[in-house]
């Protein structure tokens, strides 16, 4: 992982920290301390055990209003960092939870990390072979086996639906990306000619930022066109 992935990742989880610091700050948080203390009470084994296991492991908490954030989290055994966040996310949409917040964290998690959006695609489309659990609830689901939860999910499929819309969405974001590139590589080159430290330094970042872009632009569309079927020959 070179120093601009490690950057990306930072910035994100930085995002994150602080949104859920200013969710709890203008929160009461009594309410959500106690449903953690019913979560550890939980038999071994359970979603709701795990949940609260998680949750102490990261010395975290339910989030309000995003308590099924940490269910889906550890239904669908997403790790706490960055790069799964927005893989999670990438699941849900393909699973049908078309929310504000979750193409916000998409798009801007998708945005920091141009080398994952094949594994992003991915787990898209694991999302839309999967069925609904966007309405899950700690309340309704807690006290259900975890591993059986799993079980069902891998064994259970949603109907079969389109994932063309998705790939169109792919091809035009990894030009869009290029195009970005490109455009910001053009506009930094001639600062990085100058003589001054400031102009070098200013353009320099911005300039490897657009590279990254075109990169990871191109290897999307690179993988889209391996991941193509071939088409078949119709013999007359």
């Amino acid at each position: 992982m070179n120093i601009l992935q490690k950057i990306s990742r930072r910035i994100i989880k930085i995002s994150f920290d602080v949104s859920v610091t200013t969710i709890e700050y203008f929160s009461a948080m009594d309410t959500y301390h106690q449903k953690v203390d019913t979560l550890r009470k939980f038999e071994d084994g359970t979603l709701g055990k795990e949940i609260a296991t998680c949750l102490d492991a990261h010395e975290l908490t339910l989030v309000p209003k995003y308590e099924s954030h940490d269910l889906k989290h550890v239904l669908l055994d997403y790790k706490m960092t960055a790069e799964d966040e927005i893989r999670m996310q990438a699941f849900m949409i393909g699973n049908g939870n078309y929310s504000i917040p979750s193409f916000a964290i998409f798009i801007f998690g998708a945005f920091l990390l141009p080398e994952l959006w094949m594994i992003f695609y991915s787990d898209f489309k694991k999302g839309s072979a999967t069925i609904k659990i966007s309405k899950w609830t700690i309340e309704t689901h807690a006290h259900r086996n975890l591993s059986q939860l799993r079980t069902e999910l891998a064994h259970t499929t949603a109907p079969q639906k389109t994932i063309y819309t998705m790939k169109k969405l792919t091809k035009y974001g990894a030009y869009a990306s290029i195009a970005a590139g490109i455009f910001g590589m053009l506009f930094c080159l001639p600062f990085l000619f100058s003589s001054h430290m400031a102009d070098l330094v200013g353009a320099g970042f911005p300039f490897i930022g657009g590279a990254i872009l075109v990169v990871g632009g191109l290897l999307t569309l690179s993988n889209l066109a391996l991941h193509k079927k071939p088409q078949q020959i119709v013999h007359a």
